[in-house]
């Protein structure tokens, strides 16, 4: 396939991990096994953009593939729109956005993805996303879910479960594993062609989208299309929580 660049948006905000891109895993900081992850895809070049300062200041001992980024942004697409322009890279170039806190996706997945938008040239963007595997994610609003079409286009994401089961889903029955046959969990990896990302900073957010907090939903709203792959495996969860801290960093201890 044509070669691809990778962009991992950070940000020291968060919520329910402050300064997450810096925690320490396993002796390093989460932002640089997230990195590696990246450099093992056969990516041609990763650039790490933030808003911050420290992070800025951590990164640069070990690349200098930083580029410092507005604090005004949306979402990560946002921001790896403004790192296209900045480095000035040409409209057909694919990059993949692969997020800060990722430290345990699997390269593959990661090369995956620009492999799909490579393959589907209508779209603009692509994403991957496996069968739900568990009942308990039907009704998990953390958990995104997918309808494709019969081409592999996105027809639509939410966190609530679609598509609906009319005749399987009763009102406050626990939820049954006959009832995700068929329906697919997102992941939050994409792939975009650097043309795209220009059009899609200048769009104003979509009512879908800050209604789902979804950024993808942006692209479908104005009549973009997402190319879907069913990923080669399911990648283990990131880090969002103290306790994913916990799982990851003994995971990565076993490296």
């Amino acid at each position: 396939m044509a070669g691809f660049k990778v962009v991992i948006p950070a940000r020291y905000g968060s919520q329910r991990l402050p300064g997450k891109p810096l925690l320490e895993i396993a002796g390093k900081p989460m932002i640089q096994h997230v990195f590696e992850r990246a450099c093992e895809s056969g990516a041609h070049e990763v650039v790490i953009a933030t808003d911050d300062a420290r992070i800025q200041s951590a990164v640069g001992r070990f690349t200098d593939q930083v580029c410092m980024t507005s604090s005004a942004h949306n979402s990560g697409t946002d921001r790896i729109a403004e790192v296209v322009s900045q480095l000035r890279w040409p409209e057909h170039t694919l990059v993949v956005n692969l997020q800060g806190d990722e430290p345990l996706m699997p390269p593959e997945l990661v090369s995956q993805v620009a492999a799909t938008l490579e393959g589907h040239p209508e779209a603009g963007m692509a994403t991957l996303a496996v069968p739900l595997t568990e009942a308990e994610q039907l009704f998990d609003a953390n958990v995104v879910k997918v309808v494709v079409d019969r081409n592999g286009y996105a027809l639509y994401f939410s966190r609530a479960t679609i598509p609906w089961k009319r005749d399987l889903f009763v009102a406050d029955a626990e939820p049954q594993p006959a009832w995700i046959e068929g329906l697919h969990r997102h992941l939050g990896i994409y792939a975009y062609r650097a043309g795209f990302l220009v059009g899609y900073a200048r769009l104003p957010v979509s009512p879908i989208e800050r209604m789902e907090s979804l950024e993808q939903l942006r692209v479908l709203w104005n009549g973009g299309r997402i190319a879907v792959d069913v990923a080669a495996s399911a990648p283990p969860a990131g880090v969002d929580t103290a306790e994913d801290l916990i799982r990851v960093t003994a995971a990565l201890a076993t490296r």
